[in-house]
């Protein structure tokens, strides 16, 4: 257990020299503890995809690392075949935290990036980033599942599926990681032979998304955007320097669809 610890920790810390000492550690916790007191996470939209939005700063490390323990400790993953869990239902303990924590940062983060444009909803004037009968639905979410890739695996172009509601979060943790995005009518017209809207070639839309990043996605960007992962060679580009890929966790959180 004490070396899967020092693992986690590497992995968001990174590698630390042996001379450091106990009191350094918790005095780099009291500052994490403080700074995330005062931190006021900033949101920007996705320029071209109507409701599709980034928090980059959602989680600071210290929390990215609590996480992970949190999830190391469900031994989900305990056999190395094993690189995906779900839950329905009932959600543990931290994923319900998490879920609260994204309420809380969609309704308190006063500050939007200056890439804000005029997005609004619900007839307001101020940014919409969920729309309010997702934001105050209980629960926020309530099935998760969380995926573990090795470097080289990712997730093929898809939209989730019609059993969920609108309204999907998406935290990233451990790797850096650029997610592309296609609209449907594209890549339809793509797989078909033809062109896509407008007689335009299809659209990729790259997004980059950092360890402890959130993504939301309502609206068109939920249903009419396809989204994937692509950590083959030479598709991870970002700033014209190919990322240099680690292990990624994500987790995902949804609202199952009314049953009649």
């Amino acid at each position: 257990m004490e070396e899967n610890e020092k693992a986690l920790l590497e992995a968001v810390f990174g590698e630390s020299s042996e001379s450091e000492d106990s009191d350094h550690c918790h005095q780099n916790q009291s500052e994490d503890s403080s700074n995330n007191s005062e931190k006021n996470p900033s949101w920007e939209p996705v320029r071209g995809i109507n409701g599709l939005w980034l928090c980059r700063d959602f989680l600071s490390p210290q929390e990215q690392f609590s996480l992970l323990s949190a999830i190391e400790k469900e031994g989900w993953f305990s056999e190395a075949s094993h690189n995906q869990a779900m839950r329905f239902g009932n959600l543990p303990e931290w994923a319900t935290e998490l879920s609260h924590s994204i309420r809380e940062v969609v309704l308190f983060s006063d500050y939007v990036s200056e890439r804000m444009d005029s997005v609004t909803c619900d007839g307001e004037s101020k940014a919409c980033i969920l729309p309010s009968e997702i934001l105050w639905r209980e629960p926020l979410f309530d099935q998760l599942i969380l995926n573990v890739y090795q470097p080289g695996e990712g997730i093929c172009p898809h939209v989730d599926l019609m059993r969920f509601e609108d309204g999907i979060a998406i935290v990233s943790l451990e790797s850096s990681c650029i997610m592309h995005f296609t609209h449907v009518d594209d890549t339809e017209a793509c797989e078909s032979g033809r062109e896509g809207r407008d007689q335009s070639p299809m659209t990729n839309l790259p997004v980059y998304l950092n360890p402890g990043s959130l993504v939301l996605m309502s609206g068109e960007a939920r249903y009419l955007w396809k989204h994937e992962i692509n950590r083959k060679p030479g598709f991870q580009m970002w700033v014209g320097q190919e990322i240099d890929q680690k292990r990624r966790t994500s987790i995902t959180l949804r609202k199952l669809c009314k049953t009649e």
